[in-house]
């Protein structure tokens, strides 16, 4: 099972009896335990759990999977026993969550950390995927979009990815540059397979162009950099630390193309000296850059 997240969830539901029972138990909000147990439900395609007035109790599928559940709980607590005590100072593990888009500007700035810090480890953790930080999958999760809402964690804004609508020396020399924006339909372009893209410029260059404009599709960043590079389509490229020399700018760049990053951290590691310690340094470094 992938989700060891939503089965702990349900096995402290069992333990209980009470969504608000499991929620102190993981020290998680009770809309988290709601959603972990519909979700697992769902995925399963059966019901662990009778609803009733006094709360959850666990039908014959449930018991099945919470006795699997109940074993692995007992390994975890006494694989916590053998480490209580080494997260209070800066070692171990950091584990940093990010999109792939964040790594040019990250990988120094957490290498240099490590280098500060020889007893520390970094994992660093890039992709779609959402790691929950609410059961210790990350201890910084660097967030892109719209502000992160969720109950337990601590939200800071953190900087701004500037981006440029660029096309390849190759593309130009195939079919030139737009004369302005109002020329874009007349172009080809590179962009994400997702048609609900939540990202600003996305939605920005879709609102202009036509679908049949775009005829390179990717769900990867690198890939669709590496498309752009190699001329399929004009597409928009991270400028925050500057451009490939073989890019160029399509049209001048605009405010409203800018990524907004938030610093999110559980609220029970946020006080932690590793997490406070690479907060400031991460914020120093990223002050110091003026990015």
């Amino acid at each position: 099972m992938e989700n060891w997240d939503e089965i702990r969830t349900a096995f402290q539901v069992a333990r209980k009896g009470t969504v608000s029972g499991a929620a102190e138990e993981l020290g998680v909000h009770h809309a988290t335990v709601i959603r972990h147990i519909d979700a697992l439900e769902q995925r399963l395609g059966v019901k662990l759990f009778q609803r009733h007035a006094r709360g959850y109790t666990a039908t014959e599928a449930g018991q099945d999977l919470l006795q699997v559940a109940a074993a692995t709980d007992d390994q975890f607590t006494q694989l916590a026993g053998r480490i209580k005590g080494q997260g209070e100072g800066v070692s171990g593990d950091l584990v940093v969550t990010s999109l792939d888009d964040a790594s040019a500007i990250l990988t120094p700035i957490l290498i240099a950390f490590q280098q500060e810090h020889p007893d520390l480890r970094i994992r660093y953790r890039t992709g779609m995927r959402v790691f929950r930080l609410e059961y210790g999958e990350a201890h910084v999760a660097i967030r892109a979009g719209a502000m992160p809402e969720e109950p337990d964690n601590v939200v800071q804004p953190f900087m701004r990815i500037k981006v440029s609508l660029a096309a390849s020396d190759s593309y130009v020399a195939r079919h030139g540059l737009p004369a302005g924006p109002e020329d874009l339909p007349n172009h080809f372009f590179v962009t994400h397979d997702s048609d609900d893209h939540r990202a600003p410029f996305s939605r920005w260059l879709r609102a202009r162009v036509p679908e049949s404009q775009f005829i390179y599709r990717a769900n990867d960043d690198r890939n669709m950099f590496d498309a752009i590079l190699h001329g399929a389509g004009i597409g928009f490229v991270d400028s925050s630390s500057g451009m490939d020399p073989t890019l160029t700018e399509v049209i001048p760049t605009q405010p409203e193309w800018d990524v907004p990053l938030w610093l999110v951290t559980h609220v029970d590691l946020h006080r932690t000296t590793k997490v406070q310690t690479f907060l400031r340094f991460l914020k120093e470094r990223i002050k110091s850059r003026d990015v």
